[in-house]
């Protein structure tokens, strides 16, 4: 195989602005809004040149978010640490403090985002 098999990602969210600010001050970034007809789309920054999937927050009725179905995304981190002591400052909430994976694979914390999703940090250290 020649590519990743995950190529993008959306994360449903009832409100993209205050999704908007979770996760820029989360993970220190800036999320760019777009409206496509009825669409809301929050893009993640891409880095096309870089491993990984890029993806996006999604305000849509089709789109729910959840803490207990569906996919578990892992967001990536230098350490994880840093964007854990910014999730309940910004409006989140930490199910799983940081924890050693083992075997080598890192460690591993667990959040709920301020729309309710339930995703993953990971980091080497």
């Amino acid at each position: 195989m020649d590519h990743n098999m995950v190529g993008w990602f959306e994360v449903p969210v009832t409100d993209m602005q205050r999704a908007k600010k979770f996760y820029d001050k989360v993970f220190d970034i800036s999320i760019s809004i777009h409206d496509l007809g009825g669409l809301k789309m929050g893009w993640f920054p891409m880095a096309p040149d870089k491993k990984g999937a890029s993806g996006s927050l999604v305000q849509h009725e089709m789109y729910v978010p959840s803490d207990k179905a569906g996919a578990l995304l892992y967001f990536s981190c230098a350490d994880l640490a840093i964007e854990l002591g910014r999730v309940e400052a910004s409006g989140g909430l930490i199910i799983q403090p940081k924890k050693e994976i083992g075997g080598g694979h890192g460690f591993m914390a667990l959040i709920k985002d301020s729309e309710g999703n339930r995703i993953a940090l990971h980091s080497q250290r």
